[in-house]
């Protein structure tokens, strides 16, 4: 169903999130209680600003058990893509921001990052364990194109020879296709292409700044042409919304080259379960009901789930439902006969950095 007459006056498009959420971190927020008193109001939901950070490390070990990942480097917090559900929009109160349209508008971007990875590599405990670049916020995103951060990061890890693991939904990383495939033949590297609906509508809606599906599906080709071990993810499984794609979609992956395939259910924790509501609200009126309850019974009568174990893929029958049908396909579209394993053994720091320490 299409949005309101109602819905349509005050829809950003463009944009996931609709709102800006309260930061849990903050006592204190603005608000616009009468418009008609303030001269110098600025309000622009359409314009992302980039805001140039310092950290101190960029590459951090993950705590968590379940997340299929070591460590993970993150050359930019907030992505623009906008993805409703999107866990790491929680991440951006940290900095100070909403988790809603701040999440989209501004970016922070990690100029230092290539500094600071050569940095990390140097340390003598160091033994090569495979980085997750972008565990958090996708690294190709759009401004990638002008920082070209995701690059440089690339090529460090090829120059060290640091095996590294990739997820994105974005066709910019076929720009990085000549260093990919450098690495994919010493083993260095492994690609998961997010596609999580192949309806174009519904992307358009769900994930308004990405790549269509028709172009990841591209993503998946030419990397597997080139060498690369490939896998989709289709993530997350929104009940009711998308969860019957599964098949197809594991389906058009396979046939484009995809070797493995992942899945998680979508949870809606912290501030991220106000603005889906919020969105599904005004994009799904007729499906809401249907959506919510489905997902509700996914995470034992809660939207949000934190346990080990169980908050990726949920619990109960409709979970199971889902987990079966993803077996299946998988099984009929031969994906996941084989683990994919990434080299360590070639790791070394470069001469030219050796004479840094």
């Amino acid at each position: 169903m299409e949005l309101t007459d109602k819905n349509q006056k005050s829809y950003f498009n463009g944009r996931g999130a609709q709102i800006n959420t309260a930061n849990t971190f903050l006592k204190n927020k603005l608000v616009k209680d009468h418009v008609e008193g303030i001269d110098d109001w600025e309000v622009n939901h359409e314009r992302t600003s980039y805001i140039i950070g310092k950290s101190k490390s960029i590459v951090n070990k993950v705590q968590s058990p379940d997340v299929g990942m070591w460590y993970s480097l993150n050359p930019y917090q907030g992505c623009e893509h906008g993805c409703i559900y999107c866990y790491a929009r929680n991440s951006h109160e940290y900095w100070g921001f909403s988790a809603g349209l701040d999440f989209e508008q501004k970016i922070i971007v990690k100029q230092d990052a290539p500094q600071l990875f050569k940095k990390f590599l140097a340390k003598k405990t160091w033994d090569a364990t495979p980085i997750s670049l972008s565990g958090n916020t996708d690294c190709y995103q759009p401004a990638e194109r002008k920082f070209k951060l995701t690059r440089q990061l690339l090529e460090i890890a090829l120059s060290y020879k640091q095996p590294i693991g990739m997820i994105t939904k974005n066709s910019l990383i076929l720009r990085d296709l000549d260093i990919l495939q450098e690495m994919a033949k010493y083993k260095l590297v492994m690609v998961y292409v997010s596609i999580t609906s192949l309806d174009e509508k519904l992307r358009l809606k769900m994930e308004p700044r990405t790549t269509t599906a028709k172009q990841r599906l591209k993503i998946i080709e030419e990397l597997s042409k080139a060498g690369l071990p490939i896998g989709v993810m289709t993530a997350p499984i929104i009940p009711g919304l998308n969860s019957h794609e599964i098949p197809a979609i594991l389906k058009a992956a396979s046939i484009n080259g995809a070797k493995s395939a992942g899945y998680t259910i979508v949870r809606l924790n912290g501030s991220v379960q106000e603005i889906f509501k919020d969105w599904l609200q005004k994009n799904f009126p007729d499906r809401f009901d249907k959506v919510w309850h489905q997902t509700q019974s996914c995470h034992n009568g809660n939207v949000n789930d934190s346990r080990f174990g169980t908050r990726m893929q949920g619990e109960g029958n409709f979970a199971e439902i889902i987990r079966e049908t993803f077996k299946l396909h998988c099984k009929l579209n031969q994906l996941n006969n084989e683990a994919i394993t990434l080299n360590s053994n070639l790791f070394r720091i470069p001469p030219s950095q050796m004479s840094l320490f």
